[in-house]
């Protein structure tokens, strides 16, 4: 276990980040972790996103857009809040966008008038819909469906791929896996879904969830802000680093091998001297609300995600 110092300033935070450390790091009873979660929608971070959703069922304005006020901004946020599925509030949220929300002014001309759950063409943005969308028990099955009919050679994806690319990206690649894995926790896989996530899985664990598989050198990523996979963010948005490849293959289920113990490796190289880790990186942009105290301080986001990486690495390896 963590020192209990850890502990207990992960616990003296917001109910988003409570809930999960009961859970993941101190195994609590279930009763005790549904009361906490329950929380989420009206206290803290989870009910502040609730309250800037808008009349017309939109965050932001828009079902998308280049900062991270968006509809599927926000809905990405709760999802990693754990706001439950299954709560009043989610529910209303959820009526609202699928039956208001549009793809107008925010992707190309022939995808204005899909329904937001519908999602638009670049796979990195649908993956994220539909990570979102399966979560809170939404329609995406068309989603699913076009995202595994662009799965490259390789096992994974790439939003560049309708120009030519033959070579799947990090950052499209899990934004994909998080969907297809939503997908079949919600209940609505089958062997084709999960068929393309081994396989994609695969794509990353070839790669030892950073190095390229022909040289074994470091992958630079050449998107902009170009930060290095190394380098730890929340939230991650369409961005992929090494912390958010290991916590999906916690939550997938993966049993661990030696593939990924460089990665471990590097994780607990970057817990600090007072068994925090620190917010590494932060994509430019606005946030609807902040949830973090910056760049170089400790994060309870990153400090938590990373435990239970580790807790799980050390307990099934």
């Amino acid at each position: 276990m963590p020192k209990g110092s850890v502990i207990k300033w992960l616990l003296d935070s917001d109910p988003a980040i409570r809930w999960q450390v009961m859970q993941d790091l101190l195994c609590f009873p279930a009763e005790d972790v549904a009361a906490e979660r329950k929380r989420v929608a009206t206290e803290g971070f989870g009910a502040q996103l609730l309250a800037l959703q808008g009349t017309d069922g939109s965050w932001g304005g828009a079902a998308w857009n280049r900062g991270f006020t968006s509809t599927m901004h926000v809905l990405m946020m709760l999802r990693d809040f754990g706001l439950d599925p299954a709560s009043d509030p989610a529910q209303r949220a959820m009526d609202l966008v699928r039956e208001h929300v549009t793809w107008k002014g925010c992707g190309p001309p022939e995808c204005h008038d899909n329904p937001f759950f519908a999602g638009e063409v670049e796979p990195c943005i649908n993956g994220q819909v539909a990570a979102a969308g399966a979560y809170f028990g939404q329609d995406v099955r068309g989603l699913i469906d076009r995202l595994l009919g662009e799965q490259l050679p390789d096992g994974g994806w790439n939003c560049e791929a309708e120009n030519g690319s033959t070579r799947s990206s990090f950052n499209t690649t899990i934004c994909v896996l998080e969907a297809l894995l939503a997908y079949e926790q919600a209940g609505m896989g089958n062997i084709e879904v999960a068929r393309a996530r081994l396989f994609g899985q695969e794509y990353l664990l070839e790669r030892r969830l950073f190095r390229r598989l022909s040289t074994g050198e470091a992958i630079e990523d050449r998107k902009p802000p170009n930060i290095p996979f190394t380098r730890f963010a929340f939230p991650t948005w369409w961005r992929y680093d090494i912390l958010r490849g290991l916590d999906y293959l916690r939550r997938a289920g993966v049993t661990p091998d030696e593939r990924m113990a460089e990665a471990i490796e590097l994780v607990e190289s970057r817990r600090g001297a007072d068994g925090r880790w620190r917010l590494e990186a932060r994509l430019p942009g606005p946030m609807p609300i902040e949830i973090d105290e910056g760049v170089r301080r400790p994060s309870r986001w990153i400090t938590l995600r990373a435990l239970r990486v580790l807790d799980w690495y050390s307990a099934q390896s």
